[in-house]
């Protein structure tokens, strides 16, 4: 795959937006490795939790109802909501205070069994995800695809990302820039694309120097 420079598209993403200092503005915040494997686990927990939530539906009404989530979950503890059974499900079904989706609701359980296994493997869940090398960023979004519940997609890439690890997310505009240079020829369904999207970040990486998140950012800038 012969990729244009990352110089030209970030060229071309400063101009739409007014000028290097404005594009400069939206990059994400990203933590390092030592900082998200000092993010307690539970955490990780709550914001899989929340993106779960949010997905399909507003983010208002979910950020409101986000101490009752905490109260009910009391802290999202892994070892404590990996099993997760049917009384808690009752109970959390007539909590009006949540929003009483039983699918979704049922995931917490299901994620936090992920998140205790990774523990059991790295010490820490957060060990795991801080850990996981950017060359295989594709495998991470496979685990938590696979190994999560409702972690696919979007979902489990906004979830990094607000956790500051570094990712790219494939939202409209970055699928749309991608399609342009050639690296994928549509929405991204197959490993094959996924394998194209991850061998053109790690190229654009090693060009640029910038991490993952700052290349989707600036992609997703570079469409008009």
């Amino acid at each position: 795959m012969l990729l244009r420079p990352f110089a030209a598209i970030r060229e071309e993403a400063a101009a739409l937006k007014g000028g290097q200092g404005a594009l400069d503005a939206l990059m994400p915040v990203l933590r390092t490795p030592a900082d998200l494997a000092r993010i307690p686990d539970d955490r990780w927990l709550a914001e899989f939790t929340r993106c779960v939530f949010q997905a399909g539906f507003s983010w208002s009404v979910v950020d409101a109802k986000w101490p009752a989530f905490e109260a009910a979950f009391e802290g999202f503890d892994p070892r404590r909501w990996q099993h997760m059974d049917d009384d808690d499900l009752d109970r959390l079904l007539a909590d009006r205070g949540l929003i009483r989706n039983g699918a979704k609701l049922r995931s917490v359980g299901r994620n936090a069994a992920l998140l205790a296994a990774l523990a059991t493997e790295y010490g820490t869940a957060a060990q795991a995800f801080a850990e996981w090398p950017q060359g295989d960023f594709i495998g991470l979004l496979d685990l938590l695809k696979r190994r999560g519940d409702r972690l696919g997609g979007n979902t489990g890439m906004l979830a990094l990302r607000r956790m500051g690890r570094d990712g790219f997310m494939l939202s409209p505009d970055v699928v749309s820039a991608l399609v342009r240079e050639g690296v994928i020829d549509g929405p991204p369904s197959s490993k094959s694309a996924m394998r194209a999207i991850q061998a053109a970040f790690d190229t654009w990486a090693a060009e640029s120097g910038l991490p993952f998140a700052h290349i989707s950012r600036t992609l997703s800038a570079s469409v008009g």
